[in-house]
């Protein structure tokens, strides 16, 4: 089967330069059909095969220094502390997490997104770096909080927010509204009244207000739709049936 190599992006932040990071695209790779084509979950239903050459690609194309650790996430707000003797978790291991932090160097911390929003996020002096799967439940349930209380001082810390929906198509129901809230009264202007009495939330606006009461107010990216760039990105809210990309940071 014919494949190229993955188009990837590179965050465009001022991180240390001993932190690396890269969140892929769908596309380089040799998944067919619905997962066309860089394809990077296996819990999808696509070709194993084709997943694990995948990986392989967007690994080789990373040049990262050994295999990304991949979580099995639940849209939890768990973040787990990676270490040279949990280098070896894989989604496949049944490790619940959606959000990984490590200070070592060399372990990959990875998450894997279509249409939720993943956070990279380092200090300054290039010591401890963390990745998280933010979709609205984690987001609203504390999962960059529970990230962020894993930093020693996280008001020296950026963050990179990768591509997921934007808010003109991403409409939930009054309930997320409220749920968020009830934990912030500001979060009322992340959400736009639709005329059919739901709203429409932005993620990325969510997720600055989140860390910006954490202190964390280096923040970039944010600038992607997965629903709107269908050529770039899988989208579960667009098509049900798809892929996944991955984005990853590590410690030279």
């Amino acid at each position: 089967m014919a494949w190229t190599k993955p188009e990837v992006i590179t965050p465009d932040w001022p991180a240390p330069a001993n932190v690396k990071a890269v969140c892929s695209t769908r596309a380089g790779g040799c998944s067919v059909g619905p997962y066309q084509s860089l394809n990077l979950g296996r819990h999808v239903g696509d070709d194993p095969a084709a997943v694990n050459r995948n990986r392989q690609l967007f690994r080789s194309t990373a040049q990262m220094p050994g295999q990304p650790v991949w979580l099995n996430q639940t849209h939890s707000s768990r973040c787990i502390t990676l270490s040279a003797d949990t280098a070896y978790l894989s989604d496949s291991d049944g490790t619940d997490a959606d959000a990984s932090f490590s200070r070592q160097a060399g372990i990959i911390c990875t998450v894997m997104t279509a249409d939720c929003l993943p956070v990279l996020i380092c200090n300054q002096a290039g010591t401890e770096i963390a990745a998280v799967h933010a979709g609205w439940r984690g987001l609203c349930n504390g999962v960059i909080e529970n990230t962020m209380r894993l930093f020693s001082q996280p008001a020296t810390c950026m963050a990179w927010l990768g591509p997921a929906i934007s808010q003109p198509v991403f409409e939930v129901g009054g309930e997320v509204r409220a749920a968020f809230m009830q934990q912030d009264p500001a979060a009322a202007s992340a959400f736009v009244a639709t005329e059919q009495g739901k709203w429409l939330a932005d993620l990325y606006l969510l997720a600055r207000q989140r860390l910006a009461r954490l202190g964390v107010s280096a923040v970039y990216g944010g600038d992607y739709c997965t629903y709107r760039q269908a050529a770039d990105f899988f989208s579960y809210r667009r098509d049900g049936q798809t892929g996944r990309m991955a984005a990853a940071i590590w410690l030279e």
